[in-house]
């Protein structure tokens, strides 16, 4: 019996396309291995709670795989219920550079950005 790779059509996320291009430069100055995805999830911790897994992963036996926006995305399927209809984003200002996690599940968000509580 083999193993067949899933890939789902349905996005959870979203991840706009400056985001997209900041991952890919991050990719590529990195030498992540063409194996590798983008990892999202939450994990415990943070000032909220919560707080965001992003990164390049290898894929799990736990996780879904999606393309979005060309990009090969893991992620827990039980990440899902706090991560569902949320757009990463990428902000970069005077005094602020980096992701955005807008998260329509988190209930209150600290000042970082980095962590929430649902």
């Amino acid at each position: 019996m083999s193993t067949v790779e899933q890939s789902t059509t349905i996005q959870p996320i979203k991840i706009s396309e400056t985001a997209v291009s900041q991952i890919l430069r991050i990719r590529d100055e990195q030498n992540v291995p063409a194996d590798y995805g983008l990892r999202v999830g939450v994990k415990g911790g943070g000032c909220s709670g919560f707080s965001y897994i992003l990164g390049f992963d290898q894929k799990k036996d736990k996780d879904e795989t999606y393309t979005i926006q060309g990009l090969t995305v893991f992620m827990e399927k039980a990440h899902g219920i706090y991560l569902l209809g949320m757009e990463i984003d990428w902000h970069e200002g005077l005094n602020n550079r980096g992701f955005i996690f807008n998260n329509p599940n988190a209930n209150d968000t600290c000042g970082c950005g980095s962590s929430f509580s649902a």
